[in-house]
Order: structure tokens, then sequence, then C-alpha cells
């Protein structure tokens, strides 16, 4: 099947229902909720249970983690009705096992440029692993484009979402360069931080549609 060749998009740094299900129309798998208090997408618990009530069956809603403990991850989780989570910090391989025995789809980020690295992926044993280069101030991609192609090799050996400086003129060289499972884009769809442009998100989803890799993904969101 097409699909099967097909990444998935998670879209991340929602704040509105309107954009979220906008996103989900277009054919978004995920979206994101970030929980990140220094982060200009940071959201409210009010705004994540919102988006989350929105999103229809099969529409992952992912909080977005860094370095929260177990208790706090898990009272957002149960507040806001998150079906994932993505650990963004120095999180243990502990904290990903607790957090996949209560059920949640758990995606930890793995660097190029700094630890956890790629290489430090399978101890974490998390349900995917979501990959960038890490140069920014900000946990996350920080907008900036980078070696897609140096996450080729990890890519078929572990289910990956790729991110960083991805928007609707590269996301199409960069499924070709990665074979992603999924792709995660927020800044690169922006209209000012913590605001999408719909007909960036459209041009995004669009594009992504039209690429088929030569292998069989895996899909990362149910």
């Amino acid at each position: 099947m097409e699909k099967d060749r097909t990444p998935q998009v998670k879209i991340c740094g929602l704040k509105r229902v309107e954009e979220a299900l906008a996103c989900v129309e277009g054919g978004a798998s995920a979206v994101g909720c970030v929980f990140y208090p220094p982060s200009p997408r940071f959201v409210t618990d009010e705004e994540a249970r919102a988006i989350c009530r929105a999103l229809p069956a099969g529409v992952t809603g992912v909080g977005v983690f860094v370095n929260e403990g177990f208790a706090a991850i898990m009272e957002r989780v149960d507040r806001c009705g998150l079906r994932g989570v993505q650990l963004h910090g120095r999180e243990t391989p502990e904290l990903v096992h607790r957090l996949l025995h209560e059920g949640l789809t758990v995606v930890k980020a793995v660097y190029v440029n700094r630890e956890p690295s790629l290489s430090q992926a399978a101890s974490f044993g998390a349900s995917a692993y979501l990959v960038e280069c890490a140069g920014g101030v900000l946990p996350g991609g920080n907008a900036q484009q980078w070696d897609w192609g140096a996450t080729l090799d990890f890519s078929s050996h572990y289910p990956t979402l790729l991110a960083g400086g991805l928007n609707p003129e590269n996301v199409i060289q960069a499924i070709a360069a990665a074979s992603p499972d999924a792709v995660d884009v927020s800044s690169g769809v922006e209209a000012v931080p913590g605001r999408k442009d719909l007909d960036k998100v459209k041009r995004f989803l669009g594009a992504v549609t039209q690429t088929r890799c030569s292998r069989r993904l895996r899909r990362i969101f149910e």
C-alpha cells in the first residue's frame, strides 16, 4: 500500500483547536502540545485538553516534555487526555519504560551533535526516536537545517521521526535523504511562534503525500 511508504506527519507546537483540526484535515497523524515553559509554544493544560478532546479517533495528541518526572508527566497525560509523550531532555531509560507501561506512545529525542546520541537509542527502548542535530538555544530543532542523510542508517534500524529545519520547500528532499518513518515540523509551518500558517501547513502536508520511500515504513502513531 502507498501509505506504507509515505511518512506520517506530526505537527508540533499547537495552541489552538482550529489550527489543530486544520492539520488533521490535511492528513497529520499526530499533533504536539509543548509543556516546556520557556518555549513560545508553551500551552496551558486547558489549551491542551481542548485540543486533545477535539481530535478524531486515529490522531494522536502528544505532550512534549523536557526533564520532567514521571508524576508530573502522568498528571498532564490524565488531565489533558494525551495518548503520547515526547521527551526532549536527559530522561532515563527507566522513565521511558514506566511511561510505556502506562500504554503511551513514547518518543525519545536523540541527537546528532550532543547527548543523548543516536548510539544511545537502544538503551531507551522507546516506541520511536525523534532525530535532530540540536544546535540551538532551546530543546528542539530551532529551525536549523542540517544533513538529514546522517540519519539514514539509524532510520533503517529504529522507528524514526525526522525533525529540524523542515518546511514545505525542503521536506521532500529531507525524506529522500533520510527515509524516516515520520516527520515532525513546528516553526517551518508557522506565521509567528505559536501560530500556524495554514497555507504552509497545507503545502507541507501536500508535499509529504507526494513522497515514496524505498522501504516499507513503520507506523508510529495509530
